[in-house]
């Protein structure tokens, strides 16, 4: 990873948490994302941006929730469960996926 992707990540509170030669993971607080590091390889060797960042979820007590809608309105869908999710939960994510996306320099509509 270049100096200034992780400055960019630092400063977002985005921190790398388990890396792959497949797929790195990113936290922040509870929010989670898997992200595909560019042809350089492992993210700690990369020279180039990510090449797909997966949706971001939020850890729940079922595991790992992602955002999705019914009818309108928000839930976490975890294996085996499906809670709603807060207004504050759903800008969590948001605010994640957006500043991850940033950081990666991924434009938001190539993730």
């Amino acid at each position: 990873m270049t100096p200034e992707t992780a400055a960019r990540l630092a400063g977002c509170g985005i921190q790398l948490a388990a890396e792959s030669p497949e797929y790195n993971m990113f936290t922040r607080g509870v929010c989670a994302a898997l992200v595909r590091p560019g042809t350089g390889g492992k993210t700690a060797g990369a020279t180039e941006a990510a090449t797909g960042i997966g949706s971001a979820g939020m850890m729940t007590e079922s595991g790992l929730g992602f955002l999705v809608w019914r009818e309108g309105l928000p839930y976490l869908a975890a294996k085996g469960s499906e809670t709603p999710a807060t207004a504050v939960q759903v800008e969590e994510m948001r605010r994640f996926s957006s500043d991850l996306k940033r950081a990666l320099g991924v434009a938001p509509d190539e993730a």
